[in-house]
């Protein structure tokens, strides 16, 4: 079986344990259930289906598990679907909560996600009071629980860049880090692109006239979409900043190079000088003025180290070696 945990809730409080039926489910005015699936079967979403009465299509992208961030109305019931993330290495792998929402039963359906809700569960059970509330208050807990797991990611990524960053002023990147920063973009890219439907979904929820949401649940929601929000711009400032890495470690192997290029331009033009000079009396002809000049070699040595020492100290001064 891949169900979590299925539990009947009165005033707020766990009664008992609701087994799955290929019957409709009779439920006493202001309870309520609460249930978790893992992967499950087309025989157990069949068996939910005869129970709430879900809908085909919103049983059908349940099962999918490829569905992107939204909300669906199905008469009296709400689809909703949101992405979970989690990191691994520098790859981000995402999962995916289906959640249905009636006026008496909360169903979610997990695809890959890492984080289980027995502990988003407990901690609601630990305050009856704001679960007596009903599904709406659940489904808040879940969207909250996972929308949080998204800020220690987004963290950990922004730790790692800046360290790549901090790397980047000391030293040439190595082709691995180079690639390394790239996968980060594209992981940020594609992170993006996951926040701006979860955000919808929480606006939506938290503005829209929806079936099993009541207005005083509206604020929970809304503090979900600053939440999401909160994410999304951190989100923007992280790609940003692994753009500005990436562009600075650019320019400063570009720097580096020119301080390289110029110091072997120094070099040359000092190099030149005696280059130069012994060219010219390594010519071998006979009717040479200095051949015959007693300290003539002397002099030549002593006038190609002053033009060396002079050419050194003025691209010395000059920052070029």
């Amino acid at each position: 079986m891949t169900v979590v945990a299925s539990y009947l809730y009165r005033n707020g409080k766990r009664a008992n344990e609701v087994a799955l039926s290929s019957q409709p489910f009779e439920i006493t005015a202001g309870d309520f259930v609460w249930i978790g699936l893992t992967d499950p079967t087309v025989e157990e979403m069949a068996h939910l289906k005869a129970m709430f009465g879900l809908h085909s299509l919103a049983v059908e992208d349940a099962l999918n598990g490829r569905q992107v961030p939204k909300v669906d109305i199905y008469g009296d019931q709400l689809f909703v679907v949101a992405k979970t993330a989690h990191l691994e290495n520098d790859k981000i792998i995402y999962g995916e909560t289906c959640i249905f929402v009636g006026q008496q039963h909360v169903i979610t359906v997990r695809h890959g996600s890492a984080r289980s809700h027995q502990k988003l569960r407990e901690q609601l059970e630990q305050a009856p009071q704001l679960l007596s509330h009903g599904p709406d208050y659940v489904l808040h807990g879940i969207l909250d629980f996972i929308v949080d797991g998204y800020l220690p990611l987004v963290e950990t990524i922004e730790d790692r860049v800046l360290e790549i960053e901090k790397h980047v002023l000391i030293s040439f990147l190595e082709p691995e880090q180079i690639r390394r920063i790239f996968r980060m973009r594209r992981q940020v890219i594609k992170f993006q692109r996951v926040i701006g439907p979860m955000a919808e979904v929480a606006s939506k929820l938290a503005h829209l006239e929806l079936p099993c949401v009541d207005d005083n649940a509206r604020p929970f929601f809304r503090d979900v979409h600053d939440h999401v929000r909160r994410v999304e711009n951190m989100v923007i400032g992280l790609r940003d900043i692994v753009t500005s890495v990436f562009e600075a470690a650019n320019l400063l192997e570009q720097q580096r190079q020119g301080a390289i290029t110029r110091q072997l331009a120094a070099w040359a033009a000092i190099l030149a000088v005696p280059t130069a000079i012994a060219g010219i009396y390594g010519m071998n002809f006979e009717n040479m003025p200095e051949l015959k000049t007693e300290y003539g070699y002397y002099v030549v040595i002593g006038t190609i180290l002053v033009l060396c020492a002079i050419l050194y100290y003025r691209f010395k001064k000059a920052g070029w070696v």
